[in-house]
């Protein structure tokens, strides 16, 4: 029985519609796979576990670890969670464990969202990409683990507007409290890649370096703003904890993007206009 023929693979990476749509397909069961994974480990690590002579505190002590500070430095306090129906707990368990499965499978779902784009790309844009992600792995874990050294002090801040009368009490709604703490990270995680993307749209000349230096002052309003409103309590403590980091990530990417302008001009690919003041026309070339 003869063989089909296959069809002969393009040079320049184009593809039909149908095989975009099958290896899309494919690469989002990779994801989803390698975050169900991640999470049937959430879901045995959600308690704590002992290996030999190692222990792990489990993610449900670790994420509640601000109430039992708080507790200690104010034993007269109320602060405690509610689960409120009989299922709370055991949703509470399959969020966090989900929660738990993207982080740990963030190298496998940020791969396969790469290796999607990868075939349009040219070869100068494939190895600035590859910089790209290699850079933009550690920037979102580094985001999230920030965040989760900086909650408890957060929390801590937060429980601390209480009163302090004997009347008042800071009892939370369980899912309503993890809510909060799933999203505060993944917050953190993802807006620590905005210096990724700023350094990749240099790198392939959409933006320059003395154009983000220029504009540092508006960028610097926007980044409270978007801070501001992508935390999720209207708090402004929670807000500077995001927008600082952010903005000396910020100030990174355009000290990064000045070199490759710099660099640019120095291969000759654009002429040198850094030194013309901004109220001059550049020369027509």
């Amino acid at each position: 029985m003869a063989r089909s023929p296959r069809t002969p693979k393009d040079p320049e990476g184009r593809m039909p519609l149908k095989e975009h749509l099958l290896e899309f397909r494919n690469r989002l069961m990779i994801a989803a796979a390698a975050i169900i994974v991640g999470a049937i480990i959430g879901w045995i690590i959600y308690k704590p576990v002992t290996i030999g002579s190692w222990t792990y505190g489990g993610i449900y002590d670790q994420l509640t670890l601000p109430f039992t500070e708080y507790k200690k430095s104010n034993p007269d306090s109320v602060v405690t969670l509610n689960f409120g129906n009989a299922t709370s707990a055991f949703t509470t368990q399959l969020g966090l464990s989900l929660f738990t499965g993207v982080i740990l499978s963030s190298p496998v779902w940020l791969w396969q969202i790469w290796a999607f784009i990868l075939p349009g790309l040219t070869k100068r844009e494939k190895r600035i990409s590859l910089g790209v992600f290699g850079t933009a792995l550690p920037l979102f874990l580094a985001g999230c683990f920030f965040a989760y050294q900086t909650l408890p002090k957060a929390l801590l801040i937060l429980f601390g507007f209480t009163p302090d009368d004997n009347k008042s009490s800071n009892i939370q709604q369980a899912s309503d409290y993890f809510t909060f703490i799933t999203r505060f990270i993944l917050a953190f995680g993802l807006a620590w890649l905005l210096p990724v993307f700023l350094v990749g749209l240099c790198a392939i000349g959409v933006l320059s370096g003395r154009t983000l230096k220029k504009s540092w002052r508006m960028a610097v309003l926007l980044i409270f703003i978007a801070s501001a409103v992508i935390t999720p309590t209207p708090d402004p403590f929670t807000m500077f904890l995001l927008a600082g980091p952010l903005c000396v990530l910020y100030f990174a990417a355009v000290g990064i993007c000045l070199l490759i302008d710099r660099r640019r001009v120095e291969r000759g690919e654009e002429p040198d206009w850094s030194d013309l003041p901004d109220d001059q026309a550049s020369p027509l070339t």
